[in-house]
């Protein structure tokens, strides 16, 4: 049995402001640094240790990424960490920056629902999910992580963000493009596979 587990990053200071992050690199809120931290402990519950350890280039997630590994009894980890601009969450765009409330009052609720949660259509100069799908985190997961998971056995852990985690899930065949609207991904909690012969055979948060 090994394990991949998916962390979103603890709230930033910009999910606190109710605004669109995407490439922006927001710090991590004091809500948020106490979230990374609880994911290490809940980590260390499970008797879950890594192997390697992939995150993107922003604060909040390899922040993240950090503060669990210590709370987990793992910072030796941190110096192999590796970041990559792939691993980025989803550019959007014009939209970054903006309040999400104040952004529906402008261009209503369907078509930011639309730019927010549809698989193939991004907002104004940024990417849909399908973009992060295809352009960026299956090519990097095929190349980097996968044999690693699948046929080497290792335990990894994967630090990002909610869409970066939404095309993952898609990636390994636990969501379609059109059921991926329904998954939620909070903030700090750990999401374990684990695998048996490169074959998912659970799928749960800790908690």
């Amino acid at each position: 049995m090994n394990y991949l587990v998916l962390l979103r990053h603890g709230q930033s200071q910009w999910n606190l402001e109710n605004r669109f992050t995407g490439f922006h690199d927001a710090d991590l809120s004091p809500a948020g640094i106490e979230e990374a931290k609880n994911s290490g402990k809940l980590l260390k519950e499970a008797g879950i240790s890594f192997d390697q350890v992939f995150t993107s280039t922003l604060m909040r997630a390899n922040k993240t990424a950090r503060l669990s590994l210590e709370q987990a009894g793992q910072g030796d980890l941190i110096d192999t960490m590796i970041a990559h601009d792939d691993l980025r969450e989803r550019d959007y765009g014009d939209l970054v920056g903006l309040n999400k409330d104040e952004t529906r009052a402008k261009y209503g609720d369907e078509q930011v629902h639309i730019w927010r949660r549809s698989y193939d259509v991004p907002p104004p100069g940024g990417e849909c999910l399908k973009d992060v799908v295809e352009n960026r985190v299956r090519p990097y997961y095929e190349a980097h992580i996968k044999d690693m998971v699948m046929a080497q056995g290792k335990n990894v852990l994967f630090a990002t963000h909610g869409n970066t985690i939404r095309a993952m899930l898609i990636i390994l065949g636990v969501e379609t493009p059109e059921s991926i609207n329904e998954a939620e991904i909070p903030t700090g909690v750990p999401l374990v596979f684990e695998f048996e012969n490169g074959e998912i055979k659970a799928r749960y948060f800790l908690d």
